[in-house]
């Protein structure tokens, strides 16, 4: 088990987040009924979703499970950023499923993501993005306003290339 750069491991599933951080929270409708839910949830704690938004994801174990490591890395070519994590929670419910990972060493950003699929009691299935952070690096501190709507942007489109995975099933 690795280090995490930030002190409030586990705030993204008992909450309230952290001050002093960005908070991001996207929700976004992606089918309906369990196979939908069970679709969904087994795509995004098997890394299928974050590798169909186009993240390379290097895991240690095939699906996501606390102590977990991950490491994401977006861009191409030298302009690609690598990010280590590492799960901090996983849950298999009936009605929820997901995980949350965090930051450690070299991650750009310091802080926690989690991404959860819930089945509401109208069977609708939504996918939520919550997360903390701040910048850990020279250039996130640089770029400072555009990271927090680059992370929105990176959130919809989690949920739009969940959408689609649980179209196609």
């Amino acid at each position: 088990m690795n280090t995490f750069t930030y002190p409030e491991v586990g705030a993204t599933l008992l909450g309230p987040l952290p001050d002093g951080y960005h908070h991001l929270h996207h929700r976004t409708r992606v089918g309906r009924g369990r196979a939908d839910f069970e679709a969904a949830g087994a795509a995004v704690t098997g890394w299928r979703m974050h590798r169909a938004a186009g993240a390379g994801i290097n895991a240690t174990t095939a699906r996501a499970e606390a102590g977990t490591g991950v490491t994401v890395s977006l861009g191409i070519g030298p302009l690609r950023v690598t990010a280590p994590c590492e799960v901090v929670w996983a849950t298999y419910g009936s009605e929820r499923i997901g995980f949350a990972y965090g930051t450690r060493g070299s991650h750009p950003e310091r802080g926690e993501e989690c991404f959860v699929v819930d089945l509401a009691d109208d069977g609708t299935v939504w996918f939520t993005v919550m997360a903390f952070s701040r910048p850990a690096s020279w250039y996130t501190r640089l770029a400072g306003p555009l990271v927090p709507p680059v992370q929105h942007w990176y959130a919809r489109h989690l949920g739009r290339s969940l959408g689609r995975i649980v179209a196609a099933r």
